[in-house]
């Protein structure tokens, strides 16, 4: 038997069976999707390791799934018997797997799991009248729940159970993690005229990509900000992956990592942020979007909020970066030795830590760094 196993790559976050697209005794090939699990951040599906038929289910929908759990079991292609040959006058019996008789169903009801089809029926749905988001176009229990999320009365959504995982994860970061939130303020205005100068010159950037290279050179100034409480001590990642939360509306939200973001110019990390977000909204990150990553950046202030805190850590990270809403504000500044009040483009900015990892004294340091770096942004 040839093991069916589950990714090793949750970085602490809980996963659940969400669908087998296969029953035990269904024929399979190479690479074939055979299940669905789903965390906090995305749905994936995990392929067959090998051809020849699924005889065993393990964990069943709604099962805890932990990296490196067997999920069922295949036997190969090789070991697999034919069947007997139908006696004569006496019809075949219908299979019931995703490959049905064409003379029997279209091509699109052929490819349905036995969850995808047992939805559609106890709802009435029509298989015709929906949109595919799994591979080649295949129809996946989270396309049914879409559908049925339209009706009224409808049942527990996928949005609904990734928030309980969300929720979940929010109440172990706190009990586990001492948090500690420090508040600075950083004016805008010279990564403004830096951003409208490159507009002129037909590249459009973000705040967010200049605030996640802010955050990239900071960690010169105090490298536990880029490391992780770990049984033993403290852990410093060598490179900097930045995560920046994407909310998704009702769907909740989702936390993509850019790799590597210390070595990256503003302009890859800019192009970086856009492909990834693109991905969020169209449902379409891939489990190493969104694992591994060493430091998150919560940009709160794009829905209004001036200050929030503490922000919870994110699957165990040392720290992670708030930004408030960008807003006109006066403030003093001195100008040819005299006090003089301006109006400047001004945002509060936290970082909240895991005091195990990290002390006063870093937080401050790393928040001087990173405000430094805002406010001093060179001319293009």
């Amino acid at each position: 038997m040839i093991d069916i196993v589950v990714p090793d790559e949750h970085e602490g976050t809980k996963a659940v069976v969400r669908a087998w697209l296969k029953k035990v005794g269904d024929a399979v090939a190479e690479h074939d999707p055979l299940v669905e699990i789903e965390t906090d951040k995305v749905t994936q599906e995990v392929a067959a390791p090998a051809a020849g038929v699924l005889a065993e289910i393990l964990l069943d929908t709604d099962a805890e799934a932990e990296p490196g759990a067997v999920l069922g079991r295949i036997e190969p292609k090789n070991l697999v018997m034919s069947s007997p040959p139908a006696k004569a006058g006496v019809q075949p019996e219908k299979e019931e797997s995703g490959l049905l008789h064409p003379q029997e169903h279209n091509e699109v009801e052929s490819r349905l799991s036995p969850a995808v089809r047992q939805a559609l029926q106890q709802y009435g749905l029509e298989v015709l009248k929906l949109t595919g988001t799994g591979r080649d176009g295949r129809i996946t229990r989270e396309d049914v729940d879409r559908a049925i999320a339209g009706n009224s009365g409808a049942p527990a959504s996928p949005a609904d159970r990734m928030r309980q995982t969300i929720a979940e994860n929010m109440v172990r970061a706190v009990n586990e993690a001492p948090h500690v939130t420090a508040v600075f303020e950083a004016d805008f205005s010279a990564v403004a005229a830096h951003k409208a100068e490159q507009a002129e010159r037909g590249l459009k950037l973000s705040y967010t990509a200049y605030i996640v290279k802010a955050a990239a050179e900071a960690m010169a100034a105090a490298p536990q900000i880029n490391g992780r409480w770990e049984e033993g001590g403290v852990f410093v990642s060598p490179t900097i992956d930045i995560g920046v939360g994407t909310a998704l509306g009702e769907k909740g939200l989702v936390v993509p990592v850019i790799r590597d973001a210390g070595s990256l110019s503003l302009d890859e990390i800019g192009q970086k942020l856009d492909e990834l977000t693109a991905k969020a909204r169209e449902g379409k990150l891939n489990r190493s979007d969104v694992s591994g990553g060493s430091f998150t950046i919560s940009n709160h202030g794009v829905s209004g909020s001036l200050l929030a805190a503490p922000i919870i850590l994110h699957n165990g990270q040392a720290a992670i970066l708030g930004i408030g809403k960008l807003q006109k504000r006066a403030v003093v500044r001195e100008i040819d030795g005299e006090d003089s009040v301006a109006i400047r483009p001004m945002a509060y900015v936290t970082l909240t830590i895991d005091h195990r990892v990290v002390d006063a004294h870093q937080t401050n340091a790393w928040l001087t760094r990173f405000v430094e770096i805002l406010e001093s942004w060179p001319a293009a």
